[in-house]
């Protein structure tokens, strides 16, 4: 058996029935699993043949390292703080692993994985589990949640927050997929999925329960209870007439779809919309929100930024 292997099966061993006798084990078998999500070479969720899917011995393990911790004081400055004392801070070596941390209040948990060149501006805070992968941007007072996989070069904005999943352990935790931009203050919970260069606009919130009504191929997008919500990779749609909609005009976009974020069925409580960009598009091409045009029965909708997209256009 591989170290690996050997771990996987002392945590299933252990966590079912944490006992006297078996703390001090579970204390030391939960240290291996952080310095093992800590170094990347194991993770709470992977992209399989079938999708992104939960590895259950892992969030069971950070499950147990709240279980056997002890709360204990840790001295810091400006102020000491008080938590489990199997939940330490990352040991984050900035300059051997090309990992910018802007002083200003970040913190980073044990167990959390920083590729390089990853920026965290301040305040941030990436918690136990999360996946941080080459290139991201933490910008500041965002959130990383438990287990949360972000991809290369993601850019998390300002008050962007990716809610943990830890249990049930089943579940798969919040992804956030490569060149994904996440606009200011949005949040994604419950485990949804963000596909790869798909844009949110600020403010937008998804959860289990949000609907996503795509305005140009009329498809819906809907999670469950077994499924949570996917926002569909841009490079999966093709190209499509969607293009800037704009006082009830559609002229060709070629490879931009809007698409209505709203949290009921009747096509009210417009609350944002998500742009999926198609090949040819820079990846921070952001729209602004939208108005429905009550001629059209909230299914046409005006931007309220008048620049057209230019498909040309390979900036950065």
């Amino acid at each position: 058996m591989t170290d690996l292997e050997i771990l996987k099966a002392d945590i299933e061993r252990l966590a079912g029935d944490v006992t006297p006798d078996t703390v001090e084990e579970s204390r030391a078998t939960v240290h291996r699993l952080l310095v093992a999500l800590g170094g990347g070479r194991v993770r709470a969720a992977e992209k399989g043949p079938d999708g992104w899917t939960a590895i259950e011995w892992v969030k069971a393990g950070i499950l147990l390292a709240f279980r056997v911790g002890r709360t204990t004081e840790i001295p810091a400055t400006p102020a000491s703080y008080f938590d489990r004392d199997t939940l330490p801070l990352r040991d984050t070596r900035g300059v051997e692993e090309n990992i910018r941390i802007v002083p200003g209040g970040s913190s980073v948990r044990a167990g959390a994985y920083l590729a390089e060149n990853v920026v965290i501006m301040p305040p941030a805070f990436v918690n136990i589990g999360a996946y941080v992968d080459r290139g991201a941007m933490i910008d500041s007072h965002a959130l990383v949640g438990s287990c949360a996989q972000v991809g290369c070069r993601v850019h998390l904005s300002a008050g962007a927050q990716l809610g943990g999943v830890l249990e049930p352990v089943g579940l798969r935790p919040v992804i956030v997929e490569d060149d994904a931009l996440v606009g200011g203050n949005v949040g994604v919970f419950e485990g949804t999925l963000v596909g790869a260069r798909a844009v949110i606009a600020p403010g937008v919130q998804l959860t289990a329960s949000t609907t996503v009504y795509d305005l140009v191929t009329g498809e819906t997008h809907t999670g469950g209870p077994e499924r949570p919500l996917s926002i569909p990779e841009a490079a999966d749609q093709g190209e499509h007439m969607t293009g800037e909609i704009l006082d009830g005009s559609l002229e060709d976009g070629r490879g931009h779809r809007i698409a209505s974020v709203r949290s009921s069925a009747d096509h009210g409580n417009e609350c944002g919309h998500i742009t999926l960009l198609g090949p040819g598009h820079p990846r921070d091409q952001l729209l602004g929100p939208v108005q429905p045009n009550p001629l059209e029965n909230g299914f046409l909708h005006r931007r309220t930024h008048a620049a057209a997209v230019d498909a040309s256009h390979n900036g950065p």
